[in-house]
């Protein structure tokens, strides 16, 4: 059926439809229609990010931008309706992205998925830095898991993979109209997906799993993440897009066995295990305390190659990945 997405972005309205399969598509295998009616009116003045730089200077040398955007899904009937708060952190200098043809000034796309009871604003100096780095990050705050909700419902996290493809959609035909802040911005093809814990089984579902596969995934960054029981479908029985897994080896939450069940599972595609020797569930995550500014380097070290293309070497990887006694990058299936 065709239904109307009605998409509040800060002054005005953003009219989009989507189509969808009807009964049997499963969780998160959507199709989109092309939008209708006009954008919204924006604010063409970038504003800064509040989000304070790394102690030790911004990973990358861009400028950081920030808007942010509530998308409103009316698609889902069974669910209600869908509100998505969404920032947009981008590169907000006239700088080409690293790897740009001539004449395009299109960065790489990361969607980013909190955890369980968490909301973006906990991470903001990780997204900070990807930004920095020459990436537009958007970070989404699910309607029913977020920090905000008086009382959570952890089982709709079988929902979450098919929000964040919704929020790619939009960002996408936003960037393809001329006008707004995010116009000409976001590459078509290079599409990231992060998440962490309960966002980091969102994303893992989204690069290996069959009922919620995002095609037009170039890379994952999976962040103490487990498979989510409650997925319909079988794991990692296609292609799939490099995945780089994160994992403290004193997290409680999420516990390694957790991590590497998937990284192990994972025999498809480019695969990465980045092991932080006592590190917890959050810190590794949310602050800028260790292990944080190494999550950072080795995570942006992964998408330049993996979704910039931006020519360095995998060796850049393990470069910022190897520190003695705090942290170790195997993969392949190898085991830290």
């Amino acid at each position: 059926m065709l239904t109307v997405v009605i998409v509040a972005v800060g002054v005005g309205t953003y009219i989009a439809t989507r189509a969808f399969a009807g009964p049997g598509g499963g969780p998160g295998r959507a199709s989109t229609a092309g939008a209708t009616g006009a954008s919204a009116t924006l604010r063409a003045t970038p504003s800064p990010s509040p989000s304070p730089p790394h102690p030790a200077g911004n990973i990358g040398d861009y400028t950081v931008g920030e808007h942010r955007y509530t998308f409103t899904e009316h698609a889902r009937a069974a669910l209600g309706n869908r509100v998505l708060t969404v920032t947009v952190r981008y590169p907000a200098t006239g700088q080409a992205p690293k790897s740009a043809a001539a004449g395009t000034g299109e960065f790489p796309l990361v969607i980013f998925a909190p955890g369980y009871r968490q909301c973006s604003a906990s991470y903001n100096i990780l997204l900070h830095e990807w930004a920095s780095a020459g990436y537009v990050v958007a970070a989404v705050n699910f309607p029913r898991t977020n920090c905000y909700v008086v009382n959570p419902d952890e089982t709709d996290l079988v929902n979450q993979p098919a929000d964040l493809t919704f929020v790619i959609s939009q960002l996408q035909r936003m960037s393809s109209r001329p006008g707004g802040p995010l116009s000409g911005m976001i590459s078509p093809t290079k599409v990231a997906v992060a998440g962490h814990s309960d966002g980091g089984d969102t994303v893992a579902a989204m690069a290996g799993m069959s009922c919620c596969r995002y095609s037009g995934l170039r890379a994952a960054l999976v962040l103490s993440g487990a498979e989510w029981p409650a997925f319909g479908g079988r794991w990692f029985s296609g292609p799939t897009a490099p995945v780089l897994f994160v994992q403290g080896t004193a997290d409680t939450i999420n516990p390694p066995a957790a991590s590497i069940q998937l990284y192990e599972a994972d025999r498809t595609g480019t695969r990465y295990y980045l092991q932080l020797d006592g590190a917890d569930h959050l810190m590794p995550y949310e602050g800028d305390s260790p292990p944080e500014p190494i999550v950072a380097r080795v995570t942006t070290a992964f998408l330049d190659h993996f979704l910039a293309d931006d020519g360095n070497t995998v060796g850049a990887i393990r470069h910022s990945a190897d520190v003695l006694g705090r942290s170790k990058l195997v993969d392949g299936g190898q085991l830290p």
